[in-house]
This record gives C-alpha cells, structure tokens and sequence, in this order.
C-alpha cells in the first residue's frame, strides 16, 4: 500500500505545527467580552447612582469668597443655591446669571463644585472710582462707566463726578454726539489715568462736554483737562507742570504739548 504522497505530508505537518483552529478561542474570548461588559454596566450604574442617588454626593454648604461691601450672607441669598440636590446636577451657570442680576456690586463670578458636598462662590465687587450725588445719596460708578450702587455715605477717597453739561451752543452739539453715558465713560478714563500723586488729591471731576473735562484738587487747585484723548501725554505734562510750578493754582494740559500754569 502506498503511504501518504509528500504533498499530504506537508499538509499534515503545517496542520500540526500552524494556529489553533479559531473555533478553540472564540469561547474565552467571547466570555471576556461578557463579563467586561457586565463590569462596566455595574460601574455606570454605581456611578450614576452615587452622583444622583447616594446622599454622599449632595449639597450640604455654600461658601463666599471675595465679598468686601456684601456680606456673606447677601450672596449666598442671591444665589439660591439647591440646598439637597445632587451636587452634578447644581446648574452653576444659572446661579451666576442670579447673582448679576441681583446683586450689581458683583462685576465677576465664578460657582464651583466642591466635592462631595459644596458650592463654592467667588466674587469679584465693582470698586468705584467715582461717584455721583442724587438725592442726598452717592451713586458709585465703576472704571467703565457702570452705575452700580446708591449708598448713604460717600466712600472714602473716591472723587466726585459733576456733570454741568449745557443744552445749547456748541456743548448742545457735543451732547447731541456724545450722549451722557458716554461722558461719563470719559470721565471716567481721565481718572483712571491720573499720577498717584495727583490722584489722592482729585475732590471732583467736572464734565462740560466731550472736549471741557476739568479737575477739582485740593488747595483750590484745578486742572484743564480738556477732551478724554491722550490721557497719558496729559498726565505726564501734568506732573511736569506740578513739579515745575508747585505753587501755582492753575494748570492748564489741553493740550499736552504747551501745557502752562498760573496763579500763586
């Protein structure tokens, strides 16, 4: 009888020598998927639960940072924070919104999560940098021309805007183009870009119109300001002036190029 040709043989050899056949490793493979996929549906459940069902994840305090006129308790009120909810689900963008519209002292929030149990809020107030009678009270305006508060007591160093805006001639015409919001902003910048050394001394800021912004200082002393443009030229002109001529009354850096000073 004639054995097995060499083609056979080699068939036989590659046979016993090649891979497992696929059908001896689809089992374990096939129940390795099973069970990582029943592992991972018990992880996201235990997650899910413990963010939204467990009591180990909800909101128990609320913190305040920042606050230096409102009080504590004024923004945590304000804020109207879920006290009990699952601490995922605090929508803090909604809080934020609450607390600018409530609370215009606040120029910036942030609400965090403090996990497990806490919201924190982080203020930042508006700091006036002048301000406005009406009424026997003081509205405070930011360094952008915000209007963020009425207090009863003036606060401490911050100068006094004096709006004297006249309705006819060639300020009617200035008022016609720059509304009132605007010249406050002017106003605003001129302070915002005074020395130190003159600043501390600035008791008003005096509005005109757009192009006559003048300053009230201490002593008696006033500065023509001029338009709110090339506030820092005006500002460097203006120490110069005050160092070269201390005893004058009157300084004048309209134009910052020719400044001049008078009285004594």
């Amino acid at each position: 009888m004639a054995g097995p040709t060499t083609a056979e043989r080699g068939e036989r050899q590659q046979e016993s020598s090649g891979p497992p056949r696929a059908r001896w490793l689809r089992p374990p493979r096939l129940r390795t998927v099973v069970v990582a996929a029943v592992v991972l549906v018990l992880l996201a459940g235990g997650t899910v639960w413990l963010l939204y069902g467990s009591d180990w994840t909800r909101v128990e305090r609320v913190s305040v940072s920042g606050a230096r006129v409102l009080t504590p308790g004024q923004v945590r009120a304000a804020a109207d924070v879920p006290i009990g909810d699952p601490l995922v689900a605090v929508d803090t963008a909604a809080i934020e919104a609450r607390l600018a519209r409530a609370l215009p002292r606040i120029d910036e929030v942030r609400v965090e999560r403090s996990w497990p149990h806490g919201i924190e809020l982080k203020v930042t107030e508006r700091t006036p940098v002048l301000i406005v009678q009406k009424g026997g009270k003081y509205v405070e305006v930011d360094d952008e021309g915000v209007r963020f508060a009425t207090v009863s007591r003036a606060p401490k160093g911050v100068p006094e805007l004096e709006l004297d805006l006249a309705r006819s001639g060639n300020a009617a015409a200035s008022l016609r183009r720059f509304d009132e919001d605007r010249l406050v902003r002017a106003a605003v910048g001129v302070a915002g870009r005074l020395p130190d050394a003159v600043a501390k001394d600035v008791r008003t800021v005096k509005v005109r119109s757009y192009d006559a912004i003048s300053l009230k200082l201490s002593g008696d002393r006033t500065v023509a300001w001029g338009s709110g443009e090339q506030g820092e030229r005006k500002a460097r002109a203006l120490t110069a002036l005050m160092k070269a001529t201390p005893g004058a009354r009157h300084f004048d850096v309209s134009v910052p190029t020719a400044p001049a000073s008078s009285g004594s």
